[in-house]
């Protein structure tokens, strides 16, 4: 997950935007929600950067950045992914965003790439499904904004293996920490991190939500709000 510091900065500027709001919401699944986010609506420079920063919190930590035996404790995490892969649509611009934000982590970072896929080949110029760093032989985390069924996910780890890229890791913006259905207690990212073998993690999570409301960190969200989630969360909670 992300920094303490990151998601209190992250919080109030997604609450301005509305890309987090709070009532009654009838979602894909068809549950009724007492909250709901879209990652839609990140298209401010200040938001942005919040964004790029929580991620980079998360993708210069472990699991995904560890100290390296070539260099010494004070050189500080060496990336162990070669390439953030944004799926197409939503996850091309916080690819490129998170990417441009880890060149302040430090020297260790310079080198990372990011790509992401077209929804239909090119038969001209470049051509190709496959815009920005080369995928053949990199490691690649997966950047996105949520994940429902994991359907999307699947196509993305289908397009980077076809590709000759290792996946060695996926990044959300946010986990809603919900069971995929009645037969399966486990939440999505539980399910992918299962089925890949590699870790899945999220910026933000229902947990850090219910926190901040209980916390009176989010402006008109109270204790009415605070026992909707936690009565939604005792519906549809994941077990893991």
């Amino acid at each position: 997950m992300a920094s303490d510091a990151a998601k209190a900065e992250l919080f109030p500027l997604l609450l301005k935007a509305s890309a987090l709001t709070f009532g009654t919401y009838t979602l894909k699944s068809g549950r009724i929600s007492p909250y709901f986010f879209t990652s839609s609506l990140l298209h401010t420079s200040g938001l942005l950067a919040a964004v790029g920063r929580a991620y980079a919190s998360v993708l210069t930590s472990p699991p995904f950045s560890n100290t390296s035996s070539q260099h010494s404790a004070s050189d500080g995490n060496v990336p162990q992914y070669d390439i953030l892969f944004g799926p197409a649509y939503k996850g091309i611009p916080i690819s490129a965003v998170v990417t441009r934000e880890l060149e302040n982590a430090g020297k260790n970072f310079d080198g990372v790439s990011y790509s992401f896929n077209r929804k239909e080949a090119k038969d001209h110029g470049e051509g190709g499904t496959i815009v920005g760093a080369p995928l053949k032989d990199k490691r690649v985390v997966i950047i996105d904004d949520v994940m429902t069924a994991g359907t999307a996910l699947r196509e993305a780890v289908s397009i980077i293996q076809a590709q000759g890229g290792k996946v060695v890791g996926v990044v959300l913006l946010l986990t809603r920490q919900e069971r995929v259905s009645d037969d399966e207690p486990r939440s999505a990212m539980k399910v992918a991190e299962d089925e890949l073998g590699v870790p899945v993690s999220a910026v933000l999570n229902f947990e850090d939500i219910m926190d901040a409301v209980e916390g009176g960190k989010i402006e008109g969200a109270g204790p009415e709000q605070l026992e909707q989630m936690k009565v939604y969360r005792e519906k549809y909670g994941s077990r893991d």
